[in-house]
């Protein structure tokens, strides 16, 4: 029996977030007995996948966070030249520097840089360092990955995209996860003590700057205004998580507003709001927008965000403008769509693997006449 060729993916953490989910989505659609994943990720993550990568037959590699260059270098190195892989698939945007480099170093021939985001000049130094390290991952990648057009276009620049040299891999979910459930909408209503008749705005996501709760906080106020019956369900943990908290009580509003923390159920939570909200001052291709129109809800989206995301009729698109603005158009009252009536997202998951171990095969056999530098087009189709 041929062992399957091991793929290293090397991620930041492995948390809940959306790039977690997305490689745990095609893996778990993989012929496992061709394609194995090894894991590679901080060491201070919360790791809710470990009981199932371990089940599936996963390498799991904690390492010392990318926040620590030189350790997370020699990690990588290490173990790339110790495992010999043939294939090392980066989704750390630019801080993919770090890792192409070690597995240049470790003469690995297949070098992807996966980018899932842009940026924001909001973030300052943050955004800085991003568009100081963005065209150092080109020398060190083989193939460009990029969750949607503005990631590729973005990462790579609009010349490289246009030659056919970026491959877009879209962010795939299970659509039937996320179907609306009446019961569960019921049942977790009562648990975070939200009234059955509540006009429920929910949101999913860090609470980082990219994510805008700030902006959320003003135009929940707003909506209290015209229905003050509403709630607004934040899912998520993050570092200005307290801050948010704060605005909350300032604003005399923290009563209607329900901070979950981390769940594992998320996809059950969808159920329990009427609207999804997401005004991100920047994205990639949002996993959670996905997810929302999977489950049937109307959907208001930023701008800012690939259009991409876009999937169903039921998906708004506003510019960061007037809270006032994102109030009235969560308030038009888009019914959310039931089970049996709910729109198909238009990425097929299987599809999609297939695609991508197809890549990984396909070029595993080619590896060693692959130079660096030479690009492979992905054709996005194939994951349409």
């Amino acid at each position: 029996m041929v062992n399957p060729i091991r793929v290293a993916q090397v991620l930041n953490q492995m948390d809940n977030g959306g790039i977690e989910a997305v490689v745990m989505n095609y893996y778990r659609c993989m012929d496992r007995t061709k394609v194995q994943f090894d894991f590679y990720f901080a060491e201070d993550s919360t790791f809710p996948q470990r009981e199932e990568l371990q089940r599936l037959g996963a390498g799991i590699y904690p390492i010392p966070s990318y926040k620590n260059p030189i350790r997370f270098h020699r990690a990588l190195y290490s173990a790339f030249c110790s495992k010999k892989y043939e294939i090392v698939h980066s989704h750390l945007s630019t801080m993919s520097l770090f890792a192409l480099f070690a597995a240049w170093r470790a003469q690995v021939p297949i070098r992807i840089c996966h980018n899932h985001t842009t940026a924001d000049w909001g973030e300052g130094k943050k955004t800085l360092l991003k568009y100081i390290l963005r065209p150092f991952n080109k020398i060190f990648a083989t193939h460009y990955f990029a969750c949607g057009e503005k990631a590729g276009r973005w990462m790579y620049g609009n010349c490289c995209f246009k030659k056919g040299k970026v491959s877009v891999i879209p962010n795939i979910i299970d659509e039937q996860k996320y179907c609306y459930d009446p019961d569960a909408c019921i049942r977790l209503r009562k648990e975070l003590n939200i009234p059955q008749t509540s006009f429920v705005i929910g949101h999913v996501g860090r609470f980082t700057y990219q994510k805008n709760h700030k902006f959320l906080i003003k135009i929940f106020e707003c909506v209290l205004e015209q229905c003050p019956n509403a709630r607004l369900l934040l899912v998520g943990e993050g570092k200005l998580k307290e801050e948010i908290h704060r605005q909350a009580k300032e604003q005399g509003i923290e009563n209607k507003v329900i901070f979950t923390g981390p769940r594992q159920d998320v996809d059950k939570l969808y159920s329990a709001m009427d609207v999804f909200c997401l005004p991100s001052f920047y994205e990639g291709m949002p996993v959670v927008a996905l997810e929302a129109q999977a489950n049937g809800l109307p959907c208001l989206i930023s701008e800012n965000i690939s259009p991409e995301a876009i999937q169903t009729s039921k998906a708004i698109v506003l510019s960061l403008g007037w809270a006032e603005q994102w109030a009235d158009a969560l308030l038009k009252g888009q019914e959310r769509l039931g089970k049996e009536s709910a729109e198909t997202i238009s990425y097929d998951i299987n599809r999609a693997a297939e695609a991508l171990q197809a890549f990984y095969l396909g070029n595993q056999k080619k590896s060693q006449i692959i130079q660096q530098g030479d690009v492979v087009k992905l054709p996005a189709e194939n994951f349409i």
